[in-house]
């Protein structure tokens, strides 16, 4: 099988380890856009148009499916990519989980780019599947360009500025960025409080791998013999994994996929 991750740039890192770590037998097409990003300053039609062009690179490789692992592209171009490759590839958005931190109640927190904080979509979600948990909407400006450049440095400025902002007493954060779970124990650390309950992290990655082989049809099989192979391709043109990608985890499991030659 072959399934595609779609990303302005290796934000779609944890999902593809998701999908690796589900099924090590399947091939990765990974499809950026560093040409293009950040996607999220950009005006809804033209990030939409950037996404879809990111998209079709992925679908010339005739995965079996396609996620979308990033949430600011499923905000805007979900509605789009799918109406031009569905039904032949199952396409996947990536949703913050919202939904799952919210039905314990009590406070929570969403970390989201400025952009997706300030968006109907994001305040509909919470209107929708807040509950009775109150939710506290952090926006968190240059995290994820500083994850995608991993300058430590800024990264550190960054988690810091939101975790000011984040309630005290918060016992669950919504990871709203698909970047961001490329950092979450640094996240935890800043927000954690000593006197407080160990805090809840919530992201998407592990939910939209399994979503895909749902709609592939196919199960888990972690245990599947490794075979699989990669294809990096960035702004339409076959490459290798960008340098900062190695920085972290989810990255480092990659090279270890047998290149498509």
């Amino acid at each position: 099988m072959k399934i595609a991750l779609m990303d302005s740039g290796i934000g779609l890192l944890p999902a593809a380890a998701a999908v690796r770590t589900l099924r090590p037998d399947a091939e990765l097409v990974l499809s950026c856009d560093p040409d293009g990003m950040p996607w999220g300053p950009r005006t809804p039609d033209d990030l939409a148009q950037r996404a879809l062009t990111v998209a079709r690179a992925a679908a010339a490789r005739r995965p079996d499916a396609l996620i979308v692992a990033c949430n600011t592209a499923s905000v805007h171009a979900l509605p789009a990519i799918r109406a031009e490759l569905e039904p032949e590839i199952p396409v996947i958005g990536t949703v913050p989980a919202i939904k799952p931190a919210a039905a314990g109640g009590g406070a929570v927190a969403i970390w989201a780019t400025p952009a997706t904080t300030g968006s109907p979509y994001q305040r509909g979600l919470i209107e929708e599947f807040g509950g009775a948990a109150d939710v506290t909407a952090v926006p968190c400006p240059g995290l994820a360009d500083a994850v995608e450049q991993a300058d430590e440095a800024a990264i550190d400025r960054a988690v810091a500025a939101a975790a000011a902002l984040t309630p005290r007493d918060v016992r669950a954060v919504v990871l709203g960025c698909t970047h961001y779970e490329l950092v979450s124990e640094r996240i935890r650390a800043a927000v954690q409080q000593a006197d407080r309950p160990p805090l809840v992290l919530h992201g998407s990655a592990g939910a939209v791998a399994a979503q895909a082989l749902r709609r592939m049809g196919v199960r888990p099989a972690p245990d599947a013999t490794p075979g699989n192979r990669l294809t990096v391709l960035l702004s339409g043109a076959e490459s290798t994994l960008p340098a900062e990608a190695l920085n972290y985890a989810e990255g480092r499991l990659l090279p270890a996929v047998i290149p498509v030659r």
